[in-house]
């Protein structure tokens, strides 16, 4: 049964955050067997082909991933991870609370006869960065936590054998003082595939959450790509229009490049967080 007493609020925030709420939420549905109408019942969910990916399809597989972290509160399992935990396990420092989120297995739908994945199969897959939600090489850095949350035909003794087989690659680095933060989620309830959507029903899937400083790739790359246009001035005008003063880009600027270096300076420190006057 679910956890007694707890709830969970869906905030959706602008256009994307509507379209993603519109995506979890047709997923829940499906998940507990409710219908349009608000009536639970049981019905069948052939699969269709579809190839190229739309929003849709992008917003669907996030939400399966918002579904992975929110199935512990809906559903029972061996080791159901509450949502207070994750901030225990992957926020090392205040600032560093931007986690690298990865699912797997991603699989169209024409495969759905495919052979099932095993554990460490899906495992090692959430390691590579075809299956991570942001674009980043996580060789490039060092990993601070991660946190696995399984669903389906999972058991404990595979999910230990799958993570001392990520322990032994080469690729896979932790910080000095982390170097074996794992944290794990099995859940019994399996990935409900969407109707005429593109990805296949398995049999398990995996939802990793990692607290890694390759992802500083990314705030390197918004840096980039916002100074290019603030150097042409695109779009101030519209914003200013609004009433706000071109001097708080600026500072947006400056606390995104501060952030940069904060992820930069954990890579390199040595010393347990917890030792720290800061946190």
């Amino acid at each position: 049964m679910p956890s007694e007493g707890r709830e969970c609020i869906s905030i959706h925030i602008g256009q994307a955050g509507a379209q993603i709420g519109n995506a979890c939420w047709e997923l829940y549905c499906l998940e507990h067997g409710i219908g349009n109408d608000g009536i639970v019942r049981e019905e069948a969910r052939p699969h269709h082909q579809r190839q190229r990916p739309s929003y849709v399809n992008l917003n669907r597989l996030i939400a399966q991933i918002v579904s992975s972290i929110t199935a512990s509160l809906r559903f029972d399992g061996a080791l159901n991870v509450d949502l207070t935990e994750f901030q225990t396990n992957l926020v090392p420092y205040p600032r560093i609370h931007f986690p690298l989120a990865t699912y797997a297995p991603v699989i169209s739908a024409d495969k759905a006869y495919h052979e099932p994945l095993s554990v460490q199969d899906i495992t090692h897959m959430c390691f590579e960065s075809s299956n991570q939600m942001v674009k980043c090489d996580p060789r490039r850095g060092k990993y601070m936590a991660v946190c696995l949350l399984y669903r389906g035909d999972v058991v404990p003794k595979d999910v230990n054998a799958a993570i001392a087989s990520v322990k032994t690659k080469r690729g896979i680095q932790f910080v000095d003082w982390c170097p074996t933060g794992f944290k794990v989620g099995i859940n019994y309830q399996p990935p409900t595939a969407i109707e005429g959507g593109d990805l296949a029903k398995v049999h398990r899937a995996v939802c990793m959450l990692s607290n890694t400083t390759a992802i500083a790739e990314a705030w390197a790359r918004l840096d980039h790509k916002f100074d290019l246009l603030y150097s042409k001035r695109a779009f101030v005008h519209w914003y200013v229009g609004e009433g706000m003063e071109e001097g708080e880009f600026s500072e947006a600027r400056e606390d995104l490049a501060a952030l940069e270096k904060d992820y930069d300076e954990v890579a390199q420190d040595s010393t347990n967080p917890e030792d720290d006057d800061e946190f």
